[in-house]
């Protein structure tokens, strides 16, 4: 015979299941359904995701970064809309609100990186090359985010425990803007999403 208090138990079990694969249902439907091209680039914000996936998947990254590169923008997903606020010289800070959205659902390892990938811009920029390397809508948001990190800041940065996987992160990010690619499906990506859930 069940017990009263397995069978709530067991309850509580079946919502949270359920909220949980609510969840990467939600996800699928938004990068199948946003078909808005990346803010001033050549892809859509799906595309750019997915490509940003697949460059590490190829670079044989671990399972949480690759999870990371393929969410990074979904901040994006929830503005009402990016490319107004851009029009209006506005940071809708896509990366906190992507970051505090996903980690009700995903491990910090997937979040935190993230949470800090504009960040690793601001950083990363700080070398000319890098600055160069840039896209003209990139340049743009680096100057709405905040701009280039000082010496303060960027050694601050270094000391954050996720700073490695961000800056990882990033170099995908900025590489991740190729019109000209056979790009993955989402659905590629389904498994390792629900492997990801906390």
């Amino acid at each position: 015979m069940v017990t009263k208090e397995l069978w709530i138990e067991l309850q509580l079990k079946v919502i949270i299941h359920n909220r949980l694969m609510n969840i990467i249902d939600k996800i699928i439907n938004n990068f199948k359904n946003n078909k808005s091209l990346y803010i001033g680039e050549k892809v859509t914000m799906s595309e750019h995701m997915i490509q940003s996936a697949m460059l590490a998947e190829k670079a044989k990254c671990d399972d949480n970064l690759i999870c990371s590169c393929l969410l990074h923008d979904y901040g994006h997903f929830l503005l009402e809309n990016p490319d107004e606020l851009v029009q209006n010289n506005l940071d809708g800070e896509h990366e906190n609100v992507g970051y505090q959205y996903l980690k009700k659902f995903f491990d910090q390892k997937i979040v935190e990186p993230i949470k800090y990938h504009v960040l690793a811009k601001r950083y990363l920029a700080r070398d000319k090359k890098y600055l160069n390397f840039l896209s003209v809508a990139s340049k743009i948001s680096l100057k709405l985010q905040g701009g280039i990190l000082n010496d303060q800041e960027s050694k601050n940065f270094e000391n954050n425990f996720y700073f490695k996987p961000s800056i990882l992160l990033r170099k995908f990010d900025e590489a991740a803007k190729n019109p000209n690619i056979k790009i993955k499906s989402i659905y590629d990506y389904q498994k390792l999403l629900n492997s990801k859930l906390i």
